[in-house]
């Protein structure tokens, strides 16, 4: 019987293919793998920020135009007494002191590195003689509002540049037209003698022609800084409470969102009457030293600030006790831990308590 070609062709060619895939002909190429590209590890962690190496505020620590590192800053005398509150322009001072004035009442002496852009300062009060060597440590430019007879011979003797609104020629009928003048508003709600204001522009203003603006060659401010303030071993100091006497108490609380220190005295909070404000600072210093009465008729004080002594320093809800330095009344007062290390702030604000010895600081 005869089979079919075409059957017969297949039949043929499928053995054919059977053998061959036993290995009884030639090998066949394999077909080559795909080429795989593999990317590059991922980066982990984080970049390592570049360090600023720019030029900075000498009394906050914190980036400054070059043209304020050199200048002397404007340290202004302010009133204190509750009848004179809000204050004005406090909360942007780069550094603010707080000391007895008399009659347990306080002023303070807000000290800021560039007045260029500020608004009303005030009101501006009277001086004492430990202000003024607080000023000199800064080498400062001073305005005040008057003073202590023992403050107006410290003035002159001392060879202070100062600008005054009561015997000087600094005080103006209207806002602007000079250096100081009395608030309108402020006089009528007040009172006359909590009335004096000036601004960064009036300031800048009237200054005299030929005064020297900016520090000599080799000024050091004397303060150290780093980016955290905090300080090793410190103990909790959430809440820090300075009472300056029966009249003053000072309350600092710490508020870690914002990463400083709230103000408050009189049981409110410290707030500036142009902005609205709560003061708030970086870093507080307590200074202990000798407050006496000087024995007139008026309870003026004697407050030791040239010397040295003990202290408190809190910073990121932590204090450590410090020791505290101002060799001359041209020195800027410095800061040391108690093995004599340079303390370093945190870079912002400050705010300086000068009390008695026996004030008893609490902190929680």
């Amino acid at each position: 019987m005869r089979v079919p070609l075409l059957p017969a062709l297949c039949l043929a060619g499928l053995l054919c293919l059977t053998a061959c895939g036993s290995g009884g002909g030639a090998e066949s190429t394999p077909t080559p793998a795909p080429e795989v590209t593999v990317p590059p590890p991922a980066a982990t962690g984080t970049p390592t920020p570049t360090p600023y190496d720019g030029p900075v505020n000498p009394l906050t620590g914190e980036p400054a135009e070059t043209d304020i590192v050199e200048l002397r800053p404007v340290a202004v005398m302010l009133n204190n007494l509750k009848e004179a509150l809000p204050q004005l322009g406090q909360s942007r001072a780069d550094l603010i002191y707080e000391v007895v004035a008399e009659g347990g009442i306080t002023r303070m002496l807000a000290v800021y590195q560039s007045v260029e852009e500020m608004d009303t300062i005030g009101s501006i009060r009277s001086a004492r003689p430990y202000y003024i060597e607080l000023a000199l440590g800064h080498d400062a430019l001073f305005i005040h509002a008057g003073g202590s007879d023992d403050a107006y011979s410290d003035l002159r003797s001392w060879g202070v540049d100062h600008f005054d609104a009561v015997r000087g020629p600094y005080l103006g009928k209207s806002p602007e037209s000079n250096m100081m003048w009395r608030d309108a508003e402020r006089r009528k709600v007040n009172g006359y003698e909590h009335s004096v204001v000036a601004t960064g522009a009036s300031i800048l203003a009237h200054l005299p022609e030929g005064l020297r603006l900016e520090h000599a060659e080799g000024y050091d401010a004397g303060l150290t800084f780093a980016d955290d303030g905090t300080p090793d071993g410190g103990s909790p100091a959430r809440v820090l409470t300075v009472p300056f006497s029966n009249y003053k108490t000072g309350v600092f609380t710490y508020d870690a969102a914002l990463g400083a220190y709230l103000v408050e005295e009189y049981g409110a909070p410290y707030v500036d009457g142009g902005t609205g404000e709560q003061v708030a600072v970086t870093n507080v210093i307590v200074v202990q030293t000798r407050c006496r009465y000087t024995g007139d008729s008026l309870g003026h004080m004697d407050v030791e600030v040239v010397g040295k002594g003990d202290g408190w320093f809190a910073c990121g809800g932590l204090a450590i006790p410090i020791r505290w330095s101002k060799p001359s009344r041209e020195s800027p007062m410095t800061y040391t831990t108690q093995d004599g290390a340079p303390l370093a702030l945190g870079r912002g604000k400050t705010y300086v308590n000068i009390v008695p010895l026996d004030a008893a600081v609490t902190m929680e």
